[in-house]
C-alpha cells in the first residue's frame, strides 16, 4: 500500500474554512462592533421654550392661541362698544292764543274772584300736543269744577265746542267743558256769565 503526500496548498484550503466554521458555530463569540451611526454624536439645536398650554374642561390640551397683533397708525388697541342714550323728545311746541283773548289763568282767576268753585287746578297744556289729546289747543288747565280749553282761532274752538254739545260752552276762542267736572248744571250759567264777562 502506498501513501501519497497531499501538497500543503490543498491541507491549507480544507482546514482554513473548517476552522473558520468551528468558530462560528461554538466557542465564544467577539463583540459585534456598534453600528457606525451609535458611534456618531447626535447633534440637538436648542428652540425657545414654548409657553405651557392651559388644559381644557375635557383635561385635554388646547392649541395656543394666535398672537395679537395691534391695529396699524392711531386706531385704539381695543374698541371700547358706544352707549348710546336715548334721545330726548322735543319740546312740545303749541300754538298762540289769539291777541285779546283772554288766558286759561286768567279765566280761572276771575272765576274764583266771583266766588266760584275751582278747586284742584291743573295746568294739562301738554295734552294739547300731538302727544297728548290732539286737539291743537293754545292753553289748558282743568279743575275739578269745570275745565278751560283756549284755542288759536275762534273756528277751532267752534269746531271743538260742537263736538262737546251739550256739555261745553264757547266764548270766542275760550272753551268750558263739563265733562270730566262735577258743576251741577245749575251752576254752569254762572261760570259761563264770568267767562263772557272776559272776552
Amino acid at each position: 500500500m502506498t501513501h501519497r503526500s497531499l501538497p500543503a496548498a490543498v491541507v491549507l484550503a480544507v482546514v482554513l474554512p473548517a476552522a473558520a466554521l468551528s468558530a462560528g458555530c461554538g466557542g465564544d463569540r467577539p463583540e459585534a462592533p456598534a453600528p457606525a451611526a451609535a458611534s456618531r454624536s447626535t447633534v440637538v439645536t436648542p428652540t425657545a421654550p414654548s409657553a405651557p398650554v392651559p388644559p381644557t374642561a375635557a383635561g385635554s390640551t388646547a392649541a395656543p392661541a394666535a398672537p395679537v397683533v395691534p391695529p396699524a397708525g392711531d386706531a385704539p388697541a381695543v374698541q371700547e362698544p358706544t352707549e348710546r342714550r336715548p334721545a330726548s323728545p322735543p319740546p312740545v311746541v303749541l300754538p298762540r292764543r289769539p291777541a285779546g283773548s283772554p288766558g286759561a289763568t286768567r279765566v280761572i282767576d276771575a272765576f274764583r274772584a266771583a266766588g266760584l268753585r275751582v278747586p284742584n287746578p291743573r295746568d294739562r297744556s301738554v295734552d294739547c300736543g300731538p302727544d297728548g289729546l290732539g286737539l291743537g289747543c293754545s292753553e289748558l288747565i282743568a279743575t275739578d269744577a269745570v275745565t278751560v280749553y283756549v284755542f288759536p282761532d275762534v273756528t277751532s274752538a267752534g269746531e271743538i265746542a260742537e263736538t262737546w254739545t251739550g256739555q261745553s260752552y264757547r266764548r270766542g276762542a275760550v272753551v268750558l267743558n263739563y265733562l270730566e267736572a262735577r258743576t251741577p248744571a245749575a251752576d254752569r250759567p254762572r261760570y259761563e256769565r264770568v267767562l263772557a264777562s272776559l272776552a
